[in-house]
């Protein structure tokens, strides 16, 4: 933390504006906040946050950084990672799937983006995995913790309480068929209370908010250690307004992807973002993509794109290193993220005569 201010890979210019205030290391640089550095030296809000990024960033890669061997950290064969991450396991959704097409559910380590139009489903599948990632091992989940940070205010706890009593009625319905004393024991911590106080919820109103939560998160979840999800709904909504450079905004979008890279692979967790869609327009025709420009698109490793067909809603699985392109059905019901269960098929006329008081099935029967 006492690294010179003029070693650090600034502008020769804001270098100079620093010294020239009277900053000389890394330390009295993160003492202060981007509002304070703006003023001291005379530069934007947003300049003030890039240079305070990158001078933690710099830090914290030297920090990691062993005397003796610096090449050699984070050295490992392909092997080991193929064993890494299938000993890490999955996050479910409650949609088997979904939960197929992406090779078993939501991985940790990786950032998924999950991108569609406004009512699709988007944050509904975030709250449903802020449950999920809380399921007790015995019952095949991950006994973890999660962080959802706000951007559009569309976090309902309400709904938040309805998709938890679904999922412990759920646990408990299993673990009536099985009389092991883990399954029990589990029971008793796994509840409502349990679930909705290892949600932890941040609400953030523009785009300095989101980059500084983010910054702030490596010190928050050094002191959470459970914690295996990270949900940021929706990355998109406070980077689409206020930049009249877009320049800078990529800058920022691109420095927030790496910190959440960073985030996953550190603390072994998954990161989920959601997007919205935005009309491209071209020559012959219009269509709608995901916010934020194409050079975004790399930044999550696996792209999920929810879309309506008529009534139905469908998820596609747009991006991935391992999976195939794939699109599945799925539904929102009172109890959280479903499948698509098929219709029943329908009787025949001899069938109806044989049983004439036998009152047909129907989809709403199968739901109760």
């Amino acid at each position: 933390m006492q690294r010179d201010v003029g070693s650090f890979p600034l502008a020769p210019g804001l270098r100079a504006k620093l010294i020239g205030a009277g900053f000389q290391t890394a330390q009295e640089l993160l003492e202060i906040g981007p509002c304070e550095l703006s003023k001291e030296i005379g530069i934007s809000k947003e300049e003030a946050l890039e240079t305070l990024q990158i001078v933690r960033r710099e830090c914290h890669s030297n920090a990691t950084k062993t005397a003796g061997e610096p090449e050699a950290v984070g050295k490992c064969t392909a092997l080991e990672l193929l064993e890494q991450e299938q000993a890490q396991g999955f996050i479910i959704t409650f949609c088997s799937a979904l939960d197929d097409i992406l090779g078993g559910g939501v991985q940790l380590t990786k950032i998924t983006e999950i991108c569609g139009a406004p009512g699709v489903g988007k944050t509904q599948l975030c709250m449903q995995l802020a449950v999920d990632v809380q399921i007790p091992e015995c019952f095949g989940g991950l006994a973890g913790e999660a962080v959802f940070i706000d951007t559009e205010g569309s976090f309902m706890v309400d709904r938040m309480v309805d998709i938890a009593t679904a999922c412990v009625q759920h646990c408990q319905l299993i673990a009536e068929t099985h009389q092991e004393e883990d399954f029990q024991k589990s029971l008793e911590t796994f509840s409502l209370d349990s679930i909705l106080s290892h949600i932890y919820y941040f609400r953030c109103h523009d785009y300095t908010e989101v980059l500084a939560q983010v910054y702030l998160l490596p010190d928050f979840l050094s002191e959470h250690s459970k914690v295996r999800l990270v949900i940021v709904d929706g990355i998109a909504f406070p980077f689409r307004h206020d930049f009249e450079d877009l320049s800078l905004r990529t800058r920022l979008l691109n420095g927030l992807a790496q910190q959440l890279i960073s985030i996953a692979n550190a603390h072994k967790l998954a990161v989920v973002l959601t997007n919205q869609m935005t009309t491209r327009i071209g020559q012959s025709q219009s269509m709608l993509v995901p916010a934020l420009g194409e050079s975004w698109g790399h930044a999550a490793t696996i792209r999920l794109i929810f879309h309506w067909d008529n009534k139905q809603r469908l998820a596609t699985l747009y991006k991935s290193p391992s999976q195939k392109e794939s699109t599945i059905p799925f539904h929102i019901t009172p109890h959280g993220f479903r499948d698509v269960h098929p219709p029943p098929p329908s009787q025949t006329p001899a069938e109806v005569e044989i049983n004439p008081r036998k009152r047909p099935r129907i989809e709403g029967d199968k739901q109760q």
